[in-house]
C-alpha cells in the first residue's frame, strides 16, 4: 500500500511529570508520589503516534543545546526516527513542560515554556519548501511562533500539500491563515476559542463547524473528550463515537487523536474512518503512563482498530 508522506513542521518539548493525589489549587504544595522525565511537545507527540501507527513522516523541529536536546536525540534514535531537519538553536534552550497528574483521575495541569521551538527563523525554513515539494501532508500546531508557522502554511499551498492544523494550544491567530487549512482539529475549548461558539454536544459543534467552514476550511474535526469526536465535512458531518476505557494518564491524549488521525488520512481512509483510527490510538494512549513513550504500535491498534470493523 502506497502511503502518502507527511512533515510534521511543530514542537518538542521535554516532559517533567508529576504523579500526586489530587491536583494542587492556587498556593497549594502537594506531595507527590512519582516523577519521570521524557520526550513531548505536541508536534513531537503526533509524530511518535503517527510513526508508530506506521506513517511516512519527516519531523522538523527544533531544539537547544542541553541535557533536555539530547533526550530528545537519545529517543527518536532509539525509536529508529530521523532526526536530520532537526535544528538546534545556539540562544534559546529546549522546551520544557511541567505536568501534574491526578493518579486517581488522570487529569492533568500543564505549563509549557516552549524555549527553542518558538525560535524558528527565516534561514531555518530555507529547506521546508524542499521538503514540502516531495511531501502530500502537512500537520502543524500552535506550539511554534506563528510568523514562521504563517510561512511554512503559505510554502505548503503554493506546492498543493494538504494542510492539517491541530490548533493547540488555543491562541489568537488571523482567519485568514486559518483559512489555508484543508483540516482543522481543535478540541472544544479550542472551537469556542477560534469561532466564539461554545461547544458542549453535538448541536453546538455542529454550529462551530459552519463558523469554520465559512472561512474556507473543509474539513473540520473537533474532538469532545469523552462525548466523542464531531466529524463535518463537504459530504456531511456526524459524531463518531468515544473508545471509552479506564484512563490512567489523559496526558497526549489529543496528540495521540491526532497522530492516528492524520496516519489514517495517509493510508486513504476517509475523514469517518480516519477519526476512528485516530480515536483507537488515543484510548491505548491513555491506559499507559507518559506522552510519546505511551503512543501504541501499529500491531496494538490492528486488534483493537480491525475488531472493531468486522
Amino acid at each position: 500500500m502506497d502511503k502518502k508522506k507527511i512533515v510534521m513542521f511543530g514542537s518538542y518539548v521535554a516532559d517533567l511529570t508529576g504523579r500526586a493525589p489530587h491536583l494542587p489549587k492556587a498556593a497549594e504544595t502537594v506531595f507527590g508520589d512519582e516523577f519521570k522525565m521524557g520526550p513531548g511537545g505536541k508536534g513531537s507527540n503526533q509524530a511518535v503516534a503517527a510513526f508508530r501507527a506506521g506513517a511516512d513522516i519527516t519531523v522538523v523541529t527544533k531544539i537547544g543545546k542541553d541535557v533536555f536536546g539530547e533526550l530528545f536525540l537519545d529517543f527518536y534514535n532509539n525509536e529508529g526516527m530521523a532526526t536530520d531537519h532537526v535544528l538546534q538553536d545556539e540562544e534559546k534552550g529546549t522546551g520544557i513542560a511541567l505536568i501534574c497528574v491526578d493518579e486517581g483521575t488522570g487529569q492533568n495541569q500543564i505549563l509549557v515554556v516552549p524555549g527553542a521551538c518558538t525560535n524558528f527563523t527565516d534561514a531555518d525554513l530555507e529547506e521546508m519548501r524542499s521538503l514540502l515539494r516531495e511531501a502530500d501532508i502537512l500537520l502543524m500546531q500552535f506550539e511554534v511562533n506563528l510568523d514562521a508557522l504563517e510561512k511554512v502554511m503559505r510554502m505548503a499551498k503554493e506546492e498543493n500539500v494538504t494542510v492539517v492544523l491541530n490548533p493547540a494550544p488555543a491562541r489568537d491567530i488571523g482567519k485568514d491563515i486559518l483559512a489555508m487549512c484543508d483540516i482543522i482539529t481543535p478540541n472544544e475549548v479550542e472551537a469556542e476559542a477560534l469561532s466564539g461558539v461554545a461547544v458542549t454536544g453535538e448541536k453546538s459543534a455542529r454550529q462551530a463547524c459552519g463558523v469554520f467552514h465559512a472561512m474556507g476550511i473543509p474539513h473540520v474535526i473537533i474532538t469532545m473528550g469523552k462525548l466523542g469526536v464531531f466529524v463535518s465535512t463537504p459530504d456531511g458531518d456526524r459524531m463518531v463515537p468515544a473508545r471509552i476505557v479506564d484512563a490512567v494518564d489523559t496526558t497526549g491524549a489529543g496528540d495521540a487523536f491526532n497522530g492516528g488521525f492524520v496516519a489514517g488520512i495517509a493510508e486513504g481512509m476517509d475523514m469517518f474512518g480516519a477519526t476512528e483510527f485516530g480515536n483507537v490510538v488515543a484510548s491505548l494512549s491513555v491506559q499507559k503512563f507518559g506522552t510519546a513513550p505511551s503512543m501504541p504500535h501499529r500491531a496494538e491498534i490492528d486488534k483493537v482498530f480491525c475488531r472493531e470493523r468486522e
